[in-house]
């Protein structure tokens, strides 16, 4: 009724009582039945959904519980755009607004990319989201140790795959295994600082 946004967040997750929706992805009013009246859509109204899979379900398990939607429904959604992972920068400043200081951000964002890479080249199976990285800055503001840290984030992966991108990261940020052993003293420039080390 207001011309607002209506977003179906993880679409393929809906079961298909969501193929009711086809009327209003038509631009068509909709009759509700709970208050008795006919609604049409404002100008201005727009869907947008989102689902991990485009609607054609997940066989590896990684996104368990979506399932192929009716290619009716799909078909109403005029125009489907992929969204990759944030560029490097956008990233940088997710970690800057999370409270990380710029260097272990910019060795974070570094250690994603490579696995990433990995992971659309078939070498790993796993795979470090920005929702990931921003949960690493949050547990390092915690225990104030980057290994700690990681290793938490990554614990819900298999032995090899946690053990490989800790290998990777100590690759990345060299100093990490320094200044957490005590071989150097932790500097802190900005007194301000969100995320020391």
């Amino acid at each position: 009724k207001s011309g607002g946004i209506l977003l179906l967040d993880e679409c393929d997750l809906a079961s298909h009582n969501i193929m009711c929706l086809q009327p209003v992805l038509e631009g068509k009013g909709v009759f509700i039945k709970k208050i008795g009246e006919w609604v049409t859509p404002a100008p201005g109204f727009t869907v947008f959904a989102t689902a991990n899979t485009k609607g054609k379900g997940s066989d590896d398990g990684r996104f368990i519980g979506t399932g192929v939607m009716n290619e009716a429904f799909l078909d109403r959604f005029p125009i489907t755009m992929e969204q990759p992972y944030a560029t490097p920068n956008t990233e940088m400043k997710i970690l800057d607004k999370a409270g990380c200081e710029k260097e272990f951000a910019d060795h974070l964002v570094k250690w994603a990319s490579v696995i990433r890479k990995s992971f659309y080249e078939g070498g790993v199976d796993e795979i470090i989201s920005t929702r990931r990285l921003v949960d690493i800055v949050r547990a390092f503001g915690i225990f104030n140790s980057k290994e700690k840290a990681i290793a938490l984030c990554l614990a819900r992966f298999d032995d090899d795959t946690k053990q490989a991108f800790m290998d990777l990261y100590g690759k990345v940020d060299a100093e990490m295994h320094d200044l957490e052993s005590g071989d150097e003293s932790p500097t802190v420039s900005d007194p301000n600082n969100k995320c020391p080390f």
